[in-house]
Order: C-alpha cells, then structure tokens, then sequence
C-alpha cells in the first residue's frame, strides 16, 4: 500500500470559532509583573462566567475537584498577532534563558503564538451562583484583568500530574529575588488603603522578578497592581519598592 503524503487534510480548516465563556477579574492590571507561569504566585482571582454558560448547572460537581484546567486568550496580543499567518514567528527567546538564545515556538510557553491561547492550572477556591449567576474564585493565577475565559476543565491528578517528566531548560523554579520596602513606600501603601495582605502579593510578584529578559539596574520600573503603581528598582537579587502612587486610568478604565 502506498502511503499516503503529509499535508493538510482535504476538508481542514485554516481557522476555528471558539466562545468566550466568561472573563477573568484579577488585581493584575496589566501584562508587566504577572507571574510567568500559574502557582508560582498566590494570586486569587474571579472567573465571571457570561449567560448561557454561567447556568448553574452547568458547574454542577465543579466543586468537588481541588484544581482547574483554564483555557484563555492573550487578548492583550491582538495587534500584534496576524491571523493568517504572515506574521507567524518560528523562534522566541524565553525569559529563562536571559532573552539571548532562541527555541522553537512550540517548545516554549510563548505569549506570541499562532492561536494565542494561554493553559493554566489554579486551584478552586470557591463557587457561588447567586441569582443564577455563577463566580468561580481561583487561586494561583497567572492571568491579567479582563482575560477572556475559552474553557474550563477539572484537574485529573492520577493522569495530569507527571512527577518524573523532563522539562529542559525550566527544570526548576527560577531564582527569586529579595523584596525590600522603603518607609517612604510603607507610608503611602497605608495611606492608600493597601491590606498588608495586598502588600504581600506585591511583594511575592516581585520577586518572581517581572523585568523584561533585557534588564537596567538602573531603571526604575513600574507595576500596576490593584489600584496602585508600584515603583521598585533591581540591584543585584534585591527589588527595593521606592514608592507606591495612586495608578491613574482614563475614562476607559484603561491605565
């Protein structure tokens, strides 16, 4: 029998239609300082799921799982990603290994994609439906404010968690950095209304060190977080928060 040749099937489809089911509400505002990966950070956040998908029934046993498989969307790359394919890139060069060496796109957890679709796992906190509305309460999130939901999946630990697996170069967690707090930035966090809880976070997300791979010492940076600015800079592994300021948004919501 003569094989048949590679290649794309007679009725293949160039692109899909997917749902949104529902949106991500997060304190993560933007891109910059969300934790690069899911778990390394506890980050809680709300899934708000849009009708018809929020029927309560529609989570009926969801509760009984500790963890959750989210599919999303990197819908802060729209203009940046081109459809049909022109502006397809086959090499990234991951954070990991200091923005300098290029991989393949696909061995890699890229925001910058064909199908820009993001996969976490989080652990369920809490489900409601109220008023037959349905909120998911997750922890762990590595997702911004605004995210849209594609899918939810339970967490299926006996088949989905692969202790012994090989993971190349992100064989283990990357190295943190120290989180210092001047009195100056203290003060304002306070005077804010920041929850020493908030402040926490804060510091957990900096020192998953959210720099680009190119980094200045010398600059000092900026992370929206909630409704604040965070203003940190980088000296060798310590970020020290120089000030915390109200973030300023437009009539959009938009910082």
């Amino acid at each position: 029998m003569t094989p048949k040749p590679f290649g794309r099937p007679a009725q293949a489809q160039d692109t899909v239609s997917l749902p949104v089911i529902g949106r991500i509400h997060s304190p993560l505002a933007e891109k910059f300082g969300v934790p690069r990966q899911p778990g390394l950070v506890g980050v809680q956040a709300m899934i708000e799921l849009f009708p018809p998908y929020d029927d309560p029934l529609a989570v009926e046993g969801l509760e009984a799982f500790s963890h959750l498989w989210v599919i999303w969307q990197f819908h802060q790359n729209r203009s940046e990603i081109d459809l049909d394919g022109a502006a397809f890139r086959p090499l990234i060069r991951p954070p990991r290994l200091g923005g300098n060496t290029k991989i393949g796109v696909f061995a890699s957890r890229s925001m910058y994609r064909p199908a820009p679709l993001g996969l976490s796992v989080v652990r369920l906190i809490s489900l409601t439906t109220e008023a037959n509305r349905t909120r998911l309460i997750i922890e762990g999130s590595d997702m911004v404010d605004g995210t849209p939901v594609i899918d939810i999946k339970p967490y299926l630990a006996y088949v989905d968690a692969v202790p012994d697996a090989r993971s190349s170069y992100a064989q283990i967690a990357p190295q943190t950095l120290t989180v210092c707090w001047s009195e100056a930035a203290r003060q304002q966090a306070r005077e804010l209304g920041l929850l020493e809880q908030q402040c926490e976070m804060i510091a957990a997300l900096l020192a998953q060190d959210p720099r680009p791979a190119y980094q200045d010492d010398d600059r000092l940076y900026g992370m929206h977080f909630a409704q604040v600015n965070v203003r940190f800079r980088v000296e060798a592994q310590t970020a020290s928060i120089v000030a915390v300021e109200r973030a300023v948004t437009d009539n959009s919501g938009n910082s």
